[in-house]
């Protein structure tokens, strides 16, 4: 099986632009049936891929959030070069993290943040998902099973590293939740697997929005993007980017 390496996307359809932003270990497959919804409804969409994701766990651990967040700027400077000058921003997990931290760093109309960590309490987990997809990325490239036992103890020996580099991230993140003051759409699954939570809650009582909506999703795990309540969250997310203060009409 050949196995395709994924890339980032642009999605072109109406004159307002969604910047959407994946997951840690993850791709713009996270967010690309949402991605292909809202083109559907007249909207643009970017998702960019950050440095060392996408690619073997090798590469993921030779990189950093300063890098991450590096990539994010450039996929907003990518819609304002395209010509969009209105852009909303949907993040799933680490994605809704990057995307706090643009709502309080570049002009934008709305901000989406989905099962978004907000403390570094969850380490033990973490380091486990973590393995499971370095174990998984192995496994897809048909290696032996010693060859998989080798090459995931090499990857975890440096894992902890990368990974305890998101603690600062999300400090500073925090610091500054105060100063979100645009609207607002938090997404919480209730059976968020990798994260506690008191989370969502925690960020919706301490950005300073004054249109902010907390919603839970009762049967959906982490990546709420793709999961049992997908249909209910493309509408949700639909319904939130129409309410909106855009300049140009769809």
């Amino acid at each position: 099986m050949k196995i395709i390496e994924p890339r980032p996307f642009t999605f072109e359809a109406g004159k307002r632009a969604v910047l959407l932003l994946h997951a840690f270990t993850g791709d713009s497959a996270d967010v690309r049936m949402l991605g292909r919804f809202l083109q559907g409804k007249n909207y643009t969409v970017h998702a960019p891929i950050y440095r060392g994701h996408g690619k073997a766990p090798e590469q993921l651990i030779e990189t950093n959030p300063d890098m991450w967040w590096e990539d994010v700027l450039q996929g907003y400077d990518h819609l304002r070069k395209l010509g969009y000058t209105e852009i909303a921003v949907a993040g799933l997990s680490l994605g809704g993290a990057l995307s706090l931290k643009l709502s309080y760093t570049k002009p934008l109309k709305g901000l989406v943040a989905m099962a978004t960590p907000i403390f570094f309490n969850n380490e033990k987990r973490l380091t486990q998902a973590f393995k499971m997809f370095v174990t998984r990325y192995k496994q897809l490239r048909k290696k032996d099973q010693a060859t998989i036992a080798r090459e995931v103890e090499l990857v975890m020996g440096k894992a902890p590293y990368t990974i305890r580099q998101l603690e600062p991230f999300l400090d500073d993140v925090r610091a500054n939740l105060e100063k979100i003051t645009l609207p607002t759409l938090i997404v919480q699954p209730q059976r968020d697997q990798l994260l506690g939570l008191d989370h969502a809650p925690y960020i919706y009582e301490h950005i300073s929005s004054e249109n902010k909506q907390l919603l839970w999703y009762e049967h959906s795990t982490h990546v709420v993007t793709v999961d049992k309540e997908k249909d209910r969250l493309h509408e949700d997310v639909f319904k939130f980017l129409e309410s909106l203060n855009w300049s140009d009409s769809n």
